[in-house]
């Protein structure tokens, strides 16, 4: 049986959907519901689903920031989504980042059983595909879909842009993953498959790239400018600084001032 999660936040609606599609006639069951995108997340990753049927419009959510996460964390996952969002350019989105069906509410039964056909059929070929994987014999690492590069690259420009925005206050891994959906561990490891460099690494080249750009002004002292872009042990800022920069932040200045 093909475990299936519903997030909604219309509880009729997940009603309606639990009670009215007949489930076991496609091999599948209802393993949980939830009315929010925070509670539908630790729901799919406590009870890891096959088939997620979700909104993307709720409150205190970002549709296709969750979308990637989810398809990155569960490339195999299977998501139709139903939403009265009628943007195009956003449903195109969403498909690139592996949604199997976009459907608008109000959706119709036949609209709803065709997506749950074609949800099945590709779990189905899927199981047989790593069947087969599993009778071969490899030393290369297995290659990601198109979808999952898609959506970890989604994931890894967020998690940037978060960082770019965010450079001045004292930020962790914890708080730019929660941002974005996904896990420490799964943000860690995709920073480091695109970029090559770890969470600290990042925010110290953003914050010292910035930096570089403050000493251009002379009417701020070093201190300040450390102080501008996260740091808040000055000793630490100089560290960081020669080790990215290779000079001092005050033979930075100075060379740069003397052009």
């Amino acid at each position: 049986m093909y475990k299936v999660i519903i997030i909604d936040d219309e509880p009729v609606i997940v009603r309606g959907l639990s009670q009215t599609i007949p489930w076991e006639k496609h091999n599948c069951q209802v393993v949980g519901t939830a009315f929010n995108g925070k509670d539908g997340l630790d729901l799919i990753r406590d009870q890891k689903p096959d088939i997620l049927i979700s909104d993307i419009c709720m409150p205190g959510m970002d549709g296709l920031t969750m979308i990637a996460s989810i398809k990155s964390q569960f490339p195999k996952m299977q998501i139709c989504i139903l939403t009265g969002f009628r943007d195009f350019d956003y449903a195109q989105r969403a498909i690139c980042l592996g949604v199997t069906r976009f459907l608008l509410k109000p959706s119709k039964m036949n609209e709803l059983l065709d997506a749950l056909d074609v949800m099945t059929t590709n779990l189905s070929s899927s199981d047989v595909e790593i069947k087969k994987e599993e009778l071969l014999i490899s030393d290369t690492e297995q290659q990601d879909s198109p979808e999952e590069n898609t959506a970890s690259s989604f994931i890894v420009k967020n998690a940037l842009q978060y960082i770019d925005e965010n450079y001045q206050q004292k930020i962790m891994l914890s708080e730019v993953a929660e941002h974005i959906y996904v896990s420490q561990w799964h943000l860690s490891k995709l920073l480091h498959r695109h970029t090559g460099q770890n969470f600290s690494e990042i925010l110290n080249n953003v914050r010292i790239e910035k930096a570089k750009e403050l000493l251009n002004n002379p009417a701020l002292r070093i201190g300040e400018v450390a102080e501008k872009v996260g740091f808040v042990d000055m000793a630490h800022f100089s560290r960081v600084f020669k080790k990215i920069v290779g000079i001092s932040a005050n033979e930075f200045r100075n060379t740069v001032l003397s052009k």
